[in-house]
């Protein structure tokens, strides 16, 4: 490409943006919370139940919409609040992560 040439470039948006599935509260039945979060995450029962315990977290990112809301059902059945967002993009995140 010579100098007085320019290229453009386009940004094709062929998927939905990916949605993450945050904990927002464990409730009163925590040991099945626990059990639905190991089976959603392949975590040891020992970190789901961290997970568990630091409700609202996120726990798992990345998913198409289909995938979330069945994450999300599931984890509802156990007892949680739980809920479906869509993932953040790059530089919306509103602290610096560690």
């Amino acid at each position: 490409m010579t100098d007085d040439e320019s290229a453009e470039y386009c940004t094709l948006l062929c998927d939905d943006p990916p949605d993450e599935v945050v904990l927002v509260a464990c409730g009163p039945r925590e040991k099945d919370v626990v059990l639905a979060l190991r089976k959603l995450t392949g975590l040891s029962l020992w970190h789901s139940r961290d997970l568990a315990r630091q409700a609202p977290v996120t726990v798992l990112e990345g998913l198409d919409h289909y995938e979330a809301r069945s994450a999300v059902s599931v984890l509802r059945s156990a007892g949680a609040e739980a809920e479906r967002r869509p993932e953040p993009e790059a530089g919306e995140h509103t602290a610096p992560s560690p």
